[in-house]
């Protein structure tokens, strides 16, 4: 796969804003486990190759187990997400699919039984911002791996 353009290059000052924004989420109050795996469940379901490869190698990085992170595709059959991480696993789903009608109460409150207002916020927020990336590399066929060496990724031991 070649990449077709660098985004980064072509429009800098709307990639730092981005990139600002992501890293603003490292100081919200969602823990770096959860925000993993969200960025990892979210770039699963749309598909993005880059993105996924990145976020489990920081998740790695991070501490997650390797075992888990296979099992974040079938997260609800498996036995080794806390009803904490479930909740945030759903909300993700729902804000990336986004279903017509919009996200049904019922989720809602079953994510707010687990979460704080201001937690689901900051989730809120970390969706949007995953999936924002994920849309610009399937775009531009962000190649997986090609910024490992950039972000440290390479240390994960997953090459």
């Amino acid at each position: 796969m070649t990449q077709r353009l660098n985004y980064a290059q072509q429009s800098p000052e709307l990639f730092k804003k981005l990139s600002e924004l992501s890293m603003s989420l490292k100081d919200s109050v969602i823990e770096t486990k959860l925000h993993d795996l969200g960025q990892i469940r979210a770039s699963q379901i749309n598909g993005c190759g880059f993105c996924l490869d990145m976020h489990v190698k920081e998740a790695k990085l991070h501490g997650e187990t390797e075992l888990r992170l296979y099992h974040v595709a079938i997260w609800r059959e498996s036995t080794l997400f806390a009803p904490r991480e479930r909740a945030a696993l759903a909300w993700t789903e729902a804000v990336t699919r986004l279903p017509e009608g919009g996200i049904p109460d019922e989720l809602y409150e079953r994510v707010r039984g687990q979460l704080s207002e201001k937690e689901i916020a900051d989730l809120t927020f970390a969706i949007m911002v995953i999936n924002a990336w994920n849309r610009a590399s399937i775009a531009f066929k962000t190649v997986p791996g090609s910024a490992d060496k950039l972000y440290g990724l390479d240390k994960a031991g997953l090459n």
